[in-house]
């Protein structure tokens, strides 16, 4: 059976992440996909996008940058994309497809995407579209169940910290608020599979109609469950059993990183306009990021016995940082900047003193008293 895939989201992300690695799955024989995606969020924003995925041709993923100590520029047609529904429109024909023949649904709605209004609280009625993401899904998973209950897995791809089990909650919760009875909780909680998933690629640019720029580099990191089938296999497509370590080396590695530059930049002394690039061209800015990574990223690592997968994840993140082609600007870095200096700067001081309260990391500290 074909494993139909239902996203929601229309983001470049996604085009340049899952839609590109589904596509090359696809290309060599795996039975994965094809991709409805659905437009979650009301409005004209992004129609013309919604209707360009309708294009049998694709669409290109144009990936840039550095790998291996190589300069790669390479275009790909991304054809994994067969439908695009809009959630507000197409309510009925959205229920009809999640029910009758969908297997896998991906998300990505954005750091806010688990938001809930008050009205989503209450059961909808026949016609109502809910309005935030969890309360979309909780109405389809119930249209599913009702027409015959089928399994299905669920890979939530938005920013957030174990964003399958928060989802899951959320749901629940719902499930509860509605007046759910015991035979949908049960199927909920044992033939609706939902992943922790972490995601990794820096995705630079829109094209338009629809389109993106990415890099070299990509990593989906899918936490598996007892029992649970793999859906396909990429060489960027990791299955395993914790988390853990891949989601602490990009928080504490490279959004640490990007978070440090930020900080240099945030003061005003710097180009509106600056890019990650052309701050690493500043042999100062580099040294210091060198320094920070060396001394204090790598044996807090260490400490935690990480070591030699820091070390390379290090390397890997200059690499990224100094791609030639990536527009990566600063003032996109550094919104709401004293939130991420929390989870990436201050969760790692804590991290690392749990086992290790003598290690000196100053330029963290300092980082983390200077943002607060």
């Amino acid at each position: 059976m074909t494993m139909r895939v239902l996203q929601f989201g229309t983001s470049r992300f996604l085009q340049a992440h899952a839609d590109l690695f589904l596509h090359e799955a696809r290309e060599q024989g795996q039975d994965i996909g094809p991709i409805t995606v659905v437009k979650s969020t009301p409005g004209a924003e992004r129609a013309g996008r919604v209707q360009a995925f309708a294009d049998p041709a694709g669409f290109p993923v144009r990936i840039r940058g550095r790998e291996d100590g190589r300069d790669v520029d390479r275009v790909v047609q991304v054809r994994s994309v067969t439908r695009a529904l809009e959630a507000y429109r197409d309510w009925a024909r959205l229920a009809e497809v999640f029910a009758g023949e969908t297997e896998i649904v991906i998300s990505n709605t954005g750091e806010t995407g688990y938001a809930l209004s008050p009205a989503d609280w209450q059961r909808p009625v026949e016609g109502w579209v809910p309005g935030g993401f969890p309360a979309k899904l909780l109405a389809l998973l119930r249209h599913r169940f009702d027409q015959g209950a089928a399994p299905v897995l669920i890979l939530p791809c938005e920013l957030v910290s174990e964003n399958g089990k928060v989802l899951r909650e959320c749901l629940t919760d719902l499930a509860a608020a509605w007046g759910e009875g015991a035979a949908f909780a049960a199927w909920l909680a044992g033939s609706v599979t939902i992943c922790d998933t972490l995601v990794d690629r820096i995705v630079s640019e829109a094209l338009e109609p629809v389109g993106a720029v990415g890099e070299p580099y990509g990593l989906w990191a899918i936490e598996t469950v007892p029992g649970m089938a793999l859906p396909f296999r990429h060489p960027k497509v990791v299955y395993t059993d914790d988390l853990t370590p891949y989601l602490r080396l990009k928080l504490h590695i490279l959004n640490l990183g990007h978070s440090w530059l930020a900080q240099l930049w945030l003061p005003g002394a710097r180009p509106a306009q600056e890019t990650v690039l052309q701050m690493l061209d500043d042999p100062a800015v580099l040294a210091g990021l060198t320094r920070l990574y060396r001394d204090e990223v790598i044996p807090g690592f260490a400490a935690r016995g990480m070591g030699p997968a820091a070390t390379d994840y290090v390397a890997q993140t200059v690499e990224r940082f100094r791609n030639p082609f990536l527009d990566h600007r600063l003032s996109d870095i550094a919104q709401n900047h004293k939130a991420k200096i929390e989870r990436r700067v201050a969760a790692f001081l804590a991290w690392v003193k749990e086992v290790d309260p003598a290690l000196a990391l100053p330029g963290l500290e300092d980082l983390a008293r200077r943002a607060g």
